[in-house]
């Protein structure tokens, strides 16, 4: 593998090739942020790791990794959550970090688009966007760290997919290295372009298995003129399903986010955060965050917010509630609800799902699913939250209290897994609903995917990728 070394040096200057043989490296820590994956559940051994700063360049380290055998590794801010963007243990592949291409290239006011690189922080974009005075809605916990490129591979979620969509809804283009080493220029503005099949959506989601995605072209929005939030107690999931509805009949498309948490997962935070004041805490065995966002005024938006709550108040689905009255409460409020992922590491290693249900069915979902695990596990403690507005949980599964953690998540992941992916095929879920499949779920697929879709997914993976090059071991099993 020397003259591969050699010739991406060649390609991208030797200070942006990265081994352990560098002089002066630490041999054990010297690549550790490109080989180990954000929860830190897997360190792998990459041959190199690879900085190209062009799209050309990529294209030219495609061609020599394919040409060499060796398997690509893309990675953005590498903040995924099923090991999908680190290298595995056999000190073969190659890490291509996308961490240099980070320019904003264009926004089009007219046009509401702006056409941005892979390696682009979400939040960069976020702030570029709202200096211009408009607004790109993608909005998630890791947004500081996580970039485009890996937002659109994964498909990424967040907190306003009830108003914006995924990812995928976000995006009208794209910029695409091939297997081959190909550059397709896909990078269109177009709203309509009925001129066959869509290539744009089979790489958005696709984790960098058919091809690396280098810049692309997404859709902006006018900022609303207000943008309030409130914190519900709610008196069951139920409850919280049915204020749903009546917030979608009373603020339409101003609902922007309808997030929901169990009141376990609360308790973590204000355990583990004390400065954080979680509302109604011991009040409701759940809490609702609202976001409503207007195009007239502040006043109009919390006329429509208070009046929601009161008819909630009267129906029995809100046992009581607070609106933010300033941007720095609503920013606290959210906190809370981003602080839960953290809170749930401090208390000890745990059992991640990432689910999507039926919106009317999660209720249901939740009692069958919360009992077939008590009765499996005894004192299992359930952190469940997430996007309840478009059917997305995260229901994550504590050890009991007391018990080892680790010693919890190795004898028990793979039967957890199972109890609670089979509940999800029966109320005709996903096991995936944001997070993608990595290679920590590539094994469990199988099981769960319509074996017709699975089929022509391998058909697809073969004509793109014939040889294997792109994150081998990811998605799909070879």
């Amino acid at each position: 593998m020397s003259d591969l070394l050699d010739t991406l040096r060649d390609i991208v200057g030797v200070a942006h090739v990265l081994t352990r043989n560098d002089p002066g490296a630490n041999p054990s820590t010297h690549l550790q942020a490109w080989e180990q994956d954000w929860r830190k559940r897997s360190q792998g051994r990459a041959l190199a790791v690879v900085r190209p700063a062009r799209t050309e360049e990529v294209a030219a380290v495609v061609r020599a990794c394919a040409a060499a055998g060796a398997g690509i590794v893309p990675q953005g801010g590498n903040t995924g959550l099923v090991v999908g963007s680190v290298p595995d243990d056999s000190g073969t592949q190659v890490v291509l970090s996308l961490g240099r291409l980070n320019r904003i290239r264009a926004m089009d006011g007219a046009n509401l688009t702006v056409t941005v690189e892979a390696g682009c922080v979400l939040q960069t974009l976020q702030e570029a966007a709202e200096q211009a005075g408009w607004l790109f809605p993608l909005s998630l916990a890791a947004e500081g760290s996580c970039t485009i490129g890996g937002n659109l591979a994964t498909n990424a979620g967040g907190t306003q997919v009830l108003r914006y969509g995924n990812a995928r809804d976000l995006c009208l283009g794209l910029e695409v290295v091939t297997a081959q080493g190909e550059v397709w220029q896909g990078l269109s503005g177009l709203r309509k372009d009925n001129t066959g099949y869509d290539l744009r959506d089979l790489f958005v989601g696709s984790e960098g298995t058919l091809g690396i995605i280098t810049a692309a072209t997404l859709k902006l929005y006018p900022r609303p003129a207000a943008q309030l939030a409130a914190w519900a107690a709610v008196p069951s999931l139920q409850a919280a399903v049915q204020l749903l509805g009546l917030a979608h009949r009373h603020l339409g498309a101003g609902l922007t986010g309808f997030e929901v948490m169990g009141q376990f997962a609360l308790s973590l935070v204000a355990k583990h955060f004390v400065q954080q004041r979680v509302p109604f805490l011991t009040e409701a065995p759940f809490g609702v965050l609202l976001e409503h966002s207007d195009s007239e005024s502040e006043g109009h938006a919390r006329a429509q917010l208070e009046r929601l709550l009161e008819t909630a108040f009267e129906q029995g689905h809100v046992s009581d509630a607070v609106v933010a009255e300033s941007l720095q409460q609503a920013r606290a409020l959210w906190h809370i609800r981003e602080s839960i992922p953290l809170a749930q590491a401090e208390e000890g290693l745990n059992i991640k799902h990432d689910i999507s249900i039926p919106v009317s069915l999660i209720p249901q979902f939740c009692e069958q699913t919360d009992a077939l695990l008590q009765r499996e596990i005894p004192g299992v403690r359930l952190v469940n939250f997430g996007h309840l507005g478009d059917g997305n949980l995260h229901y994550n599964v504590q050890a009991p209290e007391g018990s080892d953690s680790v010693t919890f998540l190795r004898d028990m992941e793979h039967a957890v897994n199972a109890l609670v992916f089979d509940q999800v095929r029966h109320f005709n879920g996903s096991i995936s609903a944001e997070h993608g499949i990595g290679s920590l779920k590539v094994k469990t697929l199988p099981r769960y995917k319509d074996p017709v879709a699975l089929g022509m997914m391998h058909a697809i993976k073969r004509a793109l990728d014939p040889q294997g090059v792109l994150n081998p071991g990811r998605v799909l099993l070879a």
